[in-house]
């Protein structure tokens, strides 16, 4: 089998967040065993928009629960809406009760990508 490269491995645990739920760059970093890469999830997700099948991108936010991505989405609200359609409540671009929307593939997780 081969080995999938940096990016789709995160597309791959980006698919799987459940809807209405939301994880770091570095959770999924962690996760992927590059502890510290935060930003190289970031680049991947930066170039989600080209990844089929589609990547819920809404759902990554910084650690502190901030919408970091959301100036590349088609609009600056983008984000915020999606997520909101899912029930994740945002203001001034923070998810509201991050701690409990947060979830955390290494917890949630156990199969190895």
């Amino acid at each position: 089998m081969e080995k999938l490269g940096f990016y789709d491995q995160v597309y791959q645990v980006v698919r799987l967040i459940p809807s209405g739920r939301v994880t770091s760059y570095g959770a999924i970093a962690s996760y992927l065993g590059a502890k510290g890469s935060a930003r190289m999830v970031g680049y991947a997700m930066n170039a989600a928009h080209s990844a089929f099948p589609q990547v819920p991108a809404q759902r990554v936010v910084n650690r502190n629960g901030l919408l970091t991505g959301k100036f590349h989405f088609n609009s600056e609200n983008l984000m915020k809406q999606l997520l909101e359609n899912e029930g994740v409540k945002v203001e001034n671009d923070a998810i509201l009760d991050f701690k409990n929307k947060f979830w955390d593939p290494a917890i949630e997780l156990d199969l190895n990508i």
